[in-house]
């Protein structure tokens, strides 16, 4: 005869067994999912300014302002496994030496929920085209705890003359007459159940490679070749794009010149 304590670790057992095997199941269940992302990007303005790209910058440098259009259809990455879609946009460029790898730079990013996430100020609300209200704040939408909804069904995006969320910067601090720039689009998707997939390229399976998501290339202009206006050059606000994680820098309280 077991003792009361000895059963419940044997029903704890069983029902951390059931518990796994579940959960396993769901997780290897998303790669039958198919998956046809598509992507269509275009530089739409680029600008090239000398000065003080952030706040808390202790120098003037050469940096960049990068505007653009997307289309993209990632419906397909979300299934009954996908929590939500980090979503992403890069500007890729030559290093100035051979031997190193080219440069990359995060100009735009957003977080696409699934209906089924519980909802986040800090979530991706596409803008409507028809709608001419002014948008809601975060701290209002919160407030009401309310999620907005998109006019489009979620993982389409038709964004256009998109301001960036980030500046482009180079350790080098110049970036005039650069050539072969591309945009290039890249995703994180996280499961509720499982381990987290990157950008595919490539065929796999039943997951078919992102079609399209890069830009045709361009050329970074010469500093000064345009007069940029300081409206111009203003990035798209949101609660995840003012994080200072990297070394956990003190920000300097500077003038933006």
């Amino acid at each position: 005869m077991h003792s009361t304590l000895v059963r419940l670790q044997n029903v704890f057992g069983f029902f951390t067994t059931v518990a796994f095997t579940v959960a396993t199941l769901i997780a290897l269940s998303s790669f039958v999912s198919p998956q046809t992302p598509s992507a269509n990007i275009s530089l739409r303005n680029v600008q090239v300014v000398k000065g003080r790209p952030h706040y808390y910058s202790s120098k003037r440098e050469e940096y960049a302002h990068i505007k653009f259009d997307l289309d993209a259809d990632l419906s397909t990455l979300f299934n009954w496994n996908t929590k939500q879609v980090f979503l992403y946009m890069k500007a890729v460029y030559p290093s100035t030496r051979a031997s190193e790898p080219p440069s990359e730079a995060i100009i735009w990013d957003a977080i696409l929920a699934s209906s089924s996430a519980p909802w986040n100020q800090n979530h991706f609300v596409h803008p409507d085209p028809k709608s001419k209200l002014p948008k809601q704040s975060n701290k209002k939408r919160a407030a009401a705890k309310t999620a907005p909804k998109s006019p489009f069904p979620i993982g389409e995006l038709h964004l256009e003359n998109q301001k960036p969320k980030y500046q482009i910067t180079d350790i080098t601090g110049k970036l005039g007459n650069r050539t072969d720039v591309t945009l290039e689009l890249g995703w994180n998707v996280q499961p509720w159940v499982g381990a987290l997939t990157w950008t595919n390229w490539r065929e796999i399976g039943v997951w078919k490679g992102l079609q399209g998501g890069r830009s045709k290339a361009f050329a970074f202009p010469e500093v000064g070749a345009k007069a940029a206006r300081p409206k111009d050059l203003e990035t798209e606000k949101g609660s995840e794009g003012h994080r200072l994680v990297v070394g956990e820098e003190v920000p300097l309280k500077k003038a933006v010149v």
